[in-house]
């Protein structure tokens, strides 16, 4: 699947800014199908499949969101898990996506934090994206927190979807120390919302009542 023939993908090592306004311009109307988001990003794409799949969750419109954001997050997280280096997107995903007219807006909703970001971004401490283990547990997370975000918790969908946005920033921008916050703040998110909840806790000892 390749971009239209009237435009030319993104550069690979362009800022996370510059990605956002190239998938932003040109005919609001224009489905950005996922696969040709992807093309061309390399090591970013699952931070930018992680950013597209964000976007639902900011719909005011209780259950919606997270029902659509939900089930990506967890996609993209198990196949962090499992140690794949690229995402992989069934058919029928790949050919859907947002319209630019969605991302102007969600470029527009972001540009004051995407200025104050960049100014503290960099790429840095790769082991921390590209280990292993350091991919696994990113992965692992991302899952509870697709997780959390589809279970019908109220006034949650903006709070795990700017987490999510952290996970993604860090991706994009290649910056491992962003994505130790990211963990941190993850990994409390999952404390409190989940085990505390005790929805998250009986999730899981299903799944290893299964197992075992």
């Amino acid at each position: 699947m390749t971009p239209p023939a009237d435009r030319e993908p993104p550069a690979p090592e362009a800022g996370t800014r510059a990605l956002l306004d190239e998938f932003a311009s040109g005919d609001p109307t224009q489905v950005l199908r996922l696969g040709d988001v992807l093309s061309g990003l390399g090591e970013r794409s699952f931070g930018m499949l992680l950013f597209v799949s964000t976007i639902p969750a900011f719909i005011p419109i209780p259950g919606v969101g997270g029902a659509v954001s939900g089930p990506l997050v967890i996609l993209i997280g198990l196949q962090l898990l499992v140690g794949l280096r690229k995402p992989w997107l069934p058919g029928f995903l790949a050919r859907r996506g947002p319209h630019r007219h969605a991302m102007a807006r969600f470029r527009n909703l972001l540009s004051p934090w995407l200025t104050r970001l960049e100014k503290l971004v960099r790429p840095r401490s790769p082991a921390l994206l590209d280990h292993r283990l350091a991919s696994a547990f990113t992965g692992l997370l991302l899952v509870l927190l697709g997780v959390l975000l589809s279970l019908p918790i109220p006034f949650t969908n903006f709070l795990f979807g700017a987490l999510l946005l952290l996970f993604a920033f860090a991706l994009l921008e290649r910056d491992g120390r962003l994505m130790a916050v990211a963990w941190g703040v993850g990994s409390i998110a999952v404390a409190v919302f989940g085990v505390l909840s005790g929805s998250l806790a009986t999730l899981i000892g299903g799944w290893i009542d299964r197992l075992t």
